[in-house]
């Protein structure tokens, strides 16, 4: 049932109209699942109207795989939901990301020795280091978020491939 929604196109906001479509459920399942599950918040603007943000979307989706696709109850799935969330905090806590199986511990020092090659390989003046003429941050911080784009990369490359 998954292959058959439509991605998620890049941008930052979603209306339920959109979110409805792009999830395959109606607007009054999506109001009735945010009163069940905690974890779903859109920002809700002038009238009430709510606006989804690209990772809510796909709370949604793995919301809807639990109901239809796996056969949880509404209270199983909430339960389900929270044990993945909380995982996910705890590897977060602990320094730890999972990525499709990959322990990004451990696949930071190759996505770290990847940027040094790129590094080595541009030519740079010598008054500027390699960052400063990307102007790219570096550090733990640069580290962290690097992480998370690979992440939110991975979930693209997730979407795309389950829409062919």
């Amino acid at each position: 049932m998954e292959n058959s929604l439509p991605p998620i196109p890049a941008k930052r906001y979603f209306t339920i109209g959109e979110v409805s479509d792009l999830c395959g459920v109606k607007p009054h399942v999506l109001r009735y699942w945010e009163q069940e599950f905690t974890q779903l918040r859109p920002m809700k603007r002038r009238g009430n109207r709510r606006y989804y943000q690209h990772h809510e979307v796909l709370m949604i989706r793995r919301i809807r795989d639990l109901l239809y696709d796996q056969g949880f109850t509404i209270s199983g799935a909430r339960n389900k939901l929270h044990e993945i969330v909380q995982t996910e905090t705890d590897k977060h806590r602990n320094g730890e990301v999972m990525l499709d199986g990959i322990d990004v511990t451990d696949a930071s020092d190759s996505v770290l020795d990847s940027l040094g090659e790129f590094e080595d390989s541009v030519d740079f003046e010598e008054s500027e280091t390699p960052a400063d003429a990307l102007d790219l941050p570096t550090g733990i911080a640069a580290q962290q978020r690097l992480l998370l784009v690979r992440r939110e990369l991975f979930e693209i490359r997730d979407l795309l491939g389950s829409t062919h």
